[in-house]
C-alpha cells in the first residue's frame, strides 16, 4: 500500500478552524450558494448551524438532502457551484463549503448518527441498474418516499465510477460507509448481476412497478491511432487498478497522459503520488479553455506533473507520440514507457433496451424512456447538470419524484 496515494490530499478542519471558517459567512438572507448547489444541499443552512456549534443540525441538513454528502464534501468541484455563489467572493475569498461539509459529515460518523429514515411501505417496488452516484442517491430518495428497492451491480464491488476516483481525494472507506447507511434503509444489493444478460429488463419488470437505469460512462474512449498499442492504457482501467490495489502497483519512470479534463487529471496526481519522476501530459485545450476543475489543475501543477497545452496528437509509432499545436506553427514529440489515454468515457447500454444519442437518451421528457415502466438517471440522462457526482445526485433525487409521480403517488 502507497502512503502517499492513500493519505488524503487536503487536511480537514479541526474544531476550531472549521468554527472560524463559518464565522466568515454573511448569513445572506436569500444565500446565493444554496441556490448554486444541484443536490440543493443547502449549504447556508448548514454552515449557519455550525457557526453557532450545531453540529448535529448540520449533519442533519446535510445528509437529509444528500445521501452522498461525505462523497461530495470531498470530489465536488465547489468552485464551480456553490463557492462560485458566494457572497464573500467580493470581498476576500469564497467560504469553504467543501471542507465545512466533510468537517460535518465527518463529525455524523464520529458521533454515530442515524439519520437517515426509511418511509411507510406504500407496496411498491422499484429496480435499479448500476451503483454510482445517481442510483445511490435513487434508491435512498425511493426508500424515504415508501419504495422497496433492489440495486443491481455488475461489478464485485459498489460504487461505480466512486470506486475509481483516487484514494487521495476519496477513500475507499468513505465510499463503504455511505453505502452501509444506505443499506440499513433495506435497500437490497445484488452485486455481480449483469442486466441484459444474467437478468433481463423484461424480468425486471416483471418484478418491479418501475425499472430505472443508471448505466455510468464506465468505459474509456480510445483514438483509432492507439488501437493495439501494447503501450496504452485508457484512464479507467489504470485508475481502476491502482485503486483497487490501493496504489500497489509497479510504474515506470516515463508517463506520458493525453487529455486535460478532470480523470486526466487524476491520472496525472496519482502517478506523481506514486513516484513517477517524469509525467507529461499533453492536452488539446489551451489553458484558456481547460475543462479540469481549477483545484484538479493546480494540484496537479504543484507535483510538479509538466503539462503542454493546445496540442493534438499526429502520429504515434510504438511509444514514441507526435503532437501538432492547434493554433500556432508547432511540433513536439514525446517518448514514453506508459501512454495513459485520458480522451473521454462512454456507457454501455447493450441489453437495456435504450438508443443513445450523444450518449444520452433524450425523449423530450426528463428521465424517461420510450417504455412507460424505464427510466433513467445519471450519466445517460439527458440533464443540464454536468456528469459530476453532485450531478448524478440531483438526477437521483429528480427521478425518485418523476417515477412516483407517473405511478400515481404524490
Amino acid at each position: 500500500m502507497d502512503k502517499k496515494y492513500t493519505k488524503e490530499f487536503e487536511p480537514g478542519f479541526t474544531p476550531l478552524t472549521v468554527c472560524e471558517e463559518a464565522s466568515r459567512c454573511l448569513l445572506c438572507l436569500d444565500a446565493p450558494c444554496s441556490k448554486a448547489c444541484p443536490a440543493g444541499t443547502n449549504p447556508d443552512k448548514f454552515i449557519r448551524s455550525v457557526r453557532f456549534r450545531n453540529f448535529k443540525g448540520a449533519a442533519e441538513t446535510v445528509r437529509e438532502n444528500n445521501a452522498l454528502g461525505a462523497i461530495c464534501a470531498r470530489v465536488c468541484p465547489t468552485e464551480k457551484y456553490c463557492q462560485k455563489g458566494c457572497s464573500r467572493s467580493g470581498i476576500d475569498r469564497p467560504i469553504d463549503i467543501g471542507r465545512i461539509q466533510r468537517y460535518v459529515t465527518d463529525f455524523e460518523s464520529s458521533a454515530k448518527m442515524d439519520i437517515l429514515k426509511a418511509g411507510k411501505a406504500n407496496g411498491k417496488s422499484v429496480a435499479l441498474v448500476g451503483s454510482g452516484p445517481a442510483a445511490l442517491q435513487a434508491a435512498v430518495s425511493f426508500r424515504t418516499i415508501g419504495y422497496a428497492v433492489d440495486v443491481y451491480e455488475k461489478e464485485k464491488v459498489l460504487g461505480g465510477m466512486l470506486r475509481l476516483i483516487p484514494e487521495y481525494r476519496l477513500p475507499d472507506a468513505i465510499v463503504d460507509e455511505e453505502i452501509k447507511r444506505i443499506e440499513k434503509l433495506g435497500v437490497k444489493f445484488h452485486t455481480g448481476c449483469l442486466v441484459g444478460k444474467d437478468v433481463s429488463v423484461a424480468d425486471l419488470k416483471a418484478k418491479h412497478d418501475a425499472v430505472v437505469l443508471a448505466p455510468g460512462y464506465s468505459y474509456g474512449k480510445m483514438l483509432p491511432m492507439f488501437e493495439g498499442n501494447k503501450y496504452v492504457v485508457s484512464a479507467v482501467d489504470f485508475l481502476r487498478e491502482v485503486k483497487a490495489k490501493k496504489g500497489d502497483v509497479k510504474v515506470p519512470s516515463n508517463v506520458l497522459v493525453v487529455g486535460g479534463g478532470d480523470v486526466a487529471m487524476d491520472v496525472v496526481s496519482t502517478l506523481k503520488l506514486l513516484g513517477v519522476p517524469h509525467v507529461t501530459d499533453v492536452v488539446y485545450e489551451q489553458f484558456s479553455e481547460f475543462k479540469a476543475s481549477k483545484k484538479e489543475l493546480e494540484g496537479a501543477q504543484k507535483l510538479g506533473v509538466t503539462i503542454m497545452d493546445g496540442f493534438v496528437p499526429a502520429h504515434v509509432e510504438g511509444n514514441v507520440v507526435s503532437f501538432a499545436h492547434r493554433v500556432i506553427k508547432s511540433e513536439v514529440k514525446v517518448e514514453a514507457e506508459l501512454i495513459v489515454l485520458a480522451v473521454g468515457q462512454y456507457p454501455d447500454v447493450s441489453g437495456l433496451g435504450v438508443e443513445l444519442v450523444k450518449g444520452e437518451v433524450n425523449t423530450g421528457k426528463p428521465y424517461y424512456t420510450n417504455d412507460p415502466k424505464v427510466f433513467v438517471c445519471g450519466d445517460i440522462a439527458h440533464s443540464k447538470y454536468d456528469k459530476t457526482v453532485v450531478g448524478g445526485v440531483r438526477t437521483g433525487k429528480e427521478v425518485a419524484l418523476y417515477v412516483n409521480a407517473a405511478l400515481g403517488g404524490k
